[in-house]
């Protein structure tokens, strides 16, 4: 192997001590719940640092295409080209582990995705560099956290506001068939004694028809029986 003095030798360990950190906080996970906010931070943690192994990876992409120093030979560079392919693969397996699904655009983890090509933004960049770059990519993600709390806050907001207009509605709606029943029984009882009240008035009504009709009778009887007696 190269020199230690080689800084593509240099990222590249810290390359790999970036992966073995990201194992040992993978594993930890089986020490957490299921759910909740600390396994969320954990997770998110991961997420993080599973993006700037990404970016050291394209740096070391990047330090390949411009190697300083004595010029590598071709079998040099190639096994260095597997080395790199191999922590990448590891790389996007853990990042596909967390749903990473954005990971070859580290750019957009948590946003719209960007036309500037993670590789571009290493390109001249030394090893101070790729570690401003490594803070501005987890300032964008703390950025996109918060901007992402402040959506769930006002969604959970606005459904709960949805939920209590459903619920008053529902209580005006068990109202209005309350009420409904309750007219509903009132109209029966009315047409009820409406209905008795009209059996009781034809009732009455031949009754005096029968007392008319008979003191009609007596008095055409009575003068029938004057009108023999003086005449």
């Amino acid at each position: 192997m190269a020199a230690s003095s080689d800084p593509w030798i240099k990222e590249y360990n810290e390359a790999v001590k970036v992966a073995d950190d990201i194992n040992g906080m993978i594993s930890d996970r089986i020490s957490l719940p299921a759910s909740g906010p600390e396994t969320q931070r954990h997770a998110s943690a991961i997420r993080r640092k599973i993006t700037i192994l990404g970016t050291r990876l394209d740096g070391l992409q990047s330090l390949m295409s411009r190697p300083t120093g004595k010029p590598l030979t071709e079998k040099e560079m190639n096994r260095r080209k597997d080395m790199v392919a191999n922590l990448r693969s590891k790389a996007s397996q853990m990042a596909s582990a967390f749903n990473m699904s954005n990971f070859a655009n580290r750019d957009s983890l948590l946003g719209p995705e960007t036309k500037t090509d993670a590789m571009s933004r290493t390109v001249g960049l030394d090893n101070s560099g790729l570690v401003g770059l490594q803070r501005q990519i987890m300032k964008e993600q703390d950025e996109g956290l918060e901007k992402l709390e402040e959506t769930v806050l006002s969604t959970k907001h606005i459904a709960l506001a949805v939920n209590e207009e459903l619920d008053l509605h529902t209580r005006l709606i068990d109202d209005l068939d309350e009420h409904v029943d309750v007219t509903d029984s009132r109209l029966r009882r009315v047409q009820k004694n409406l209905a008795i009240l009209n059996k009781r008035t034809k009732g009455g009504c031949s009754c005096m028809c029968m007392l008319l009709a008979v003191i009609g009778i007596v008095i055409l009887v009575v003068t029938i029986y004057l009108l023999i007696k003086y005449l």
